[in-house]
């Protein structure tokens, strides 16, 4: 528990750290995104996932080391390592599409992102090489309690169907909600708090070690995430989150509890899945600074938080991160 402890510091510290110099550099190079939902689309640094991506594995290296020369109690290394891998493709497959991202200007609105580079079908192609080092060391376990069905042992269908199709799915789909200031970062707290609790319970350490460090990377990074933003994560940072969210739930073998704390973006799935994946999870600003639902249809759960009234940006990601927060104690009361 000492050594998880620093673990966590370690990154939490890492990133409070190392986020203005990171934001600095990006700016610099242009790896910077047009925060759209403000009057005077201000633009800043994006491609938050590197900062983040380097503050769970300074993190995690930290626990390894310490449990190898020093604790000595069993930590599966090989099952680590290999969602450590994963964690760091997915997450590069990320950093490239928010480097494809050009500025145009439009006419009395200020400038808008053009993306130039990773189509929509690129994406889970690319992600599912990322796959390979969970389905090498055979991570997991393929017997799953199935519901109304019990326990079911998969077989070989588990390791070479089941690990890359969640490693894709849960990535591509974690970056579908997304686009409110503090509302990934802030999702991605709640989720990682309560996977790490959940396998740390469950004496899953590997999973646990994930999990909590980039829970408190996260909760550093809010501080310039939160409303009005400085630093938006982009799809590196969102596809980090994903690809972490899978990599515990399959290293940790906890199948059940996983998909009841990803139903808010199971739910954005089929939401989106209506407009053809065509439709945007924004809203259209008014004049009081609040947000209100651009389409008839509901295509997001943003869009449902502001039918219920116009609201803030902050406002709706507050809403939202409180409803995955509701549904983490429901996966708790349920297992």
């Amino acid at each position: 528990m000492l050594a998880l402890i620093f673990a966590i510091m370690i990154s939490f510290f890492a990133v409070l750290f190392l986020t203005p110099s990171v934001k600095k550099f990006l700016e610099r190079a242009d790896v910077a995104g047009v925060d759209q939902q403000k009057k005077k689309k201000p633009k800043m640094a994006t491609s938050a996932g590197i900062l983040i991506m380097a503050s769970i594995m300074v993190g995690g290296f930290f626990f390894i080391g310490a449990n190898t020369f020093l604790v000595h109690e069993y930590l599966n290394l090989t099952y680590l390592l290999a969602a450590y891998c994963s964690i760091f493709m997915v997450a590069f497959i990320g950093f490239l599409d928010d480097l494809n991202v050009s500025k145009k200007p439009k006419r009395n609105k200020g400038v808008e992102d053009i993306r130039i580079g990773l189509k929509q079908w690129q994406k889970p192609l690319l992600t599912l090489p990322a796959a390979i080092p969970l389905m090498a060391v055979m991570a997991g376990t393929a017997v799953m309690d199935v519901p109304f069905i019990g326990h079911f042992d998969f077989g070989i269908v588990y390791p070479l169907l089941l690990i890359p199709l969640a490693v894709v799915v849960v990535s591509n789909t974690t970056n579908m909600l997304a686009g409110m200031n503090g509302l990934e970062t802030g999702l991605g707290i709640v989720s990682m708090f309560s996977l790490g609790l959940y396998t740390l319970m469950m004496g899953r350490t590997e999973a646990s070690v994930i999990a909590f460090t980039l829970c408190f990377s996260l909760l550093a990074f809010l501080k310039w995430n939160w409303f009005p933003a400085k630093f938006l994560p982009g799809d590196s940072l969102t596809y980090l989150t994903g690809a972490s969210f899978a990599a515990i739930v399959i290293i940790g073998n906890i199948e059940k509890f996983g998909i009841v704390v990803f139903t808010p973006w199971i739910i954005e799935f089929f939401l989106k899945l209506r407009s053809g994946f065509r439709a945007r999870s924004l809203g259209n600003l008014q004049k009081d600074g609040t947000l209100s639902a651009p389409y008839k249809k509901t295509y997001s759960l943003t869009h449902a938080v502001m039918k219920i009234r116009p609201m803030k940006e902050w406002q709706i990601s507050a809403v939202l991160i409180s409803f995955e927060a509701v549904i983490c104690t429901l996966a708790f009361v349920l297992m």
